[in-house]
């Protein structure tokens, strides 16, 4: 377990799922140890007490992935469900969505995908093609579109999809949110066959002239990118945590390994050449950490602006910092690090999607060349 300068009630919160997440351990069932979480209060954490949640925000939620994480028992819907959907609709919801959603999010009993990737467009979130128009006539918003790589849509009570809708003032798409129930007519779903071994599937939907009754639009019409950003920087912090876990995860798997082998006379520990890509991996992890933590503290205070940049970066040396500690890992337990028993080949492809989601690394560097400092756009 990390040692930071962290409030006494965050060690507390990392000390108890700690526990948690060691009971289940990397062979955990996830619908088990999600009912679990949510009892126990931690998968509400960040969302307004008045709705049921704890009251806190993404700096607590982040804490909860991680030591997930790190015990080997991710649950990734929480980048998802409270994260995400959650922090969209309790700041920018109405009332009734709020009464709705948030307790049903906050006690698990109720789970939100969310869709904003197309196939067309990308880490291009302005060449999203999903319209969304209004029925003259009965108000009705009719969606049309398709998304791609969209998580848990099988197992979630509706998906809060990213659409466009027309500037009636200047004839402009700007973005909007709707929330779409499963059975919406027109709404399909089609499972992507993936490699990559996830109790969390992935999907593509396509909507085909989806119906949705007035009130599924979240929010103001006109709010357009901050409601959109609301959700997209506590993504990319969740995101930052998850790799954190995974990475931690590794790490212990590969430290325990290093004191108890012994080959020739010593611990294969004792070797720097086993030693110092340990230390190294953990130095990294920290200083992801770190970096986690500002973002999550300026997206809980309420500063979106420095939140975006501190999230971009805490998501890109986090899955750095990952993809180190388990190729580490791995190596450091030779062949034994691609057996089952030691439960660690499955990261080497688990530890790359946060190097590829939400956003790649290369469109992060992009972000921190042009927005931080100040280069010239390549794009």
């Amino acid at each position: 377990m990390p040692t930071t300068l962290e409030s006494e009630e965050h060690k507390a919160l990392r000390a108890a799922v700690s526990a948690l997440g060691t009971r289940h351990g990397r062979t955990y069932d996830r619908e088990t140890l999600w009912s679990e979480a949510a009892k126990l209060g931690y998968l509400g954490v960040n969302l307004p007490e008045a709705y049921g949640g704890g009251g806190g925000g993404i700096a607590e939620l982040s804490i909860v992935l991680e030591e997930l994480g790190a015990a080997g028992c991710p649950l990734l819907m929480m980048v998802v469900s409270p994260a995400i959907c959650g922090t969209v609709i309790a700041r920018f919801g109405t009332d009734a969505q709020k009464q709705d959603w948030l307790p049903a999010l906050a006690d698990g009993t109720r789970t939100m995908a969310f869709g904003i990737t197309e196939p067309d467009a990308g880490s291009n979130s302005h060449r999203i093609t999903t319209t969304a128009r209004r029925d003259p006539d009965t108000g009705d918003w009719i969606l049309t579109g398709r998304k791609v790589f969209i998580s848990g849509v099988d197992i979630a009570d509706a998906t809060l999809i990213v659409g466009r809708t027309a500037d009636a003032r200047t004839g402009n798409l700007k973005p909007c949110l709707f929330i779409v129930p499963p059975d919406a007519e027109g709404f399909t779903r089609r499972r992507i066959d993936m490699e990559l071994d996830a109790a969390e599937k992935q999907f593509e939907l396509t909507l085909d002239d989806v119906r949705l009754p007035a009130d599924a639009l979240v929010g103001d019409e006109d709010a357009g990118l901050l409601q959109l950003f609301a959700g997209l920087n506590p993504e990319r912090i969740m995101t930052a945590a998850f790799a954190i876990g995974m990475g931690r995860y590794a790490l212990a798997r590969a430290v325990e390994y290093a004191r108890d082998r012994t080959v020739w006379k010593a611990p294969i520990g004792a070797h720097q050449a086993i030693a110092h890509p340990l230390a190294q991996a953990h130095i990294d992890l920290e200083l992801a950490r770190l970096m986690m933590q500002k973002a999550a503290c300026l997206y809980d205070a309420g500063d979106d602006v420095g939140a975006g940049e501190a999230a971009n970066m805490a998501k890109y040396a986090a899955g750095e910092a990952c993809v180190k500690a388990v190729d580490q890992a791995v190596h450091t337990l030779g062949g034994n690090g691609l057996t089952r028993e030691f439960g660690l080949a499955s990261l080497i492809t688990a530890a790359r999607v946060s190097r590829i989601a939400p956003v790649s690394r290369e469109m992060i560097l992009n972000y921190v060349s042009h927005q931080t400092l100040g280069l010239p756009k390549s794009y």
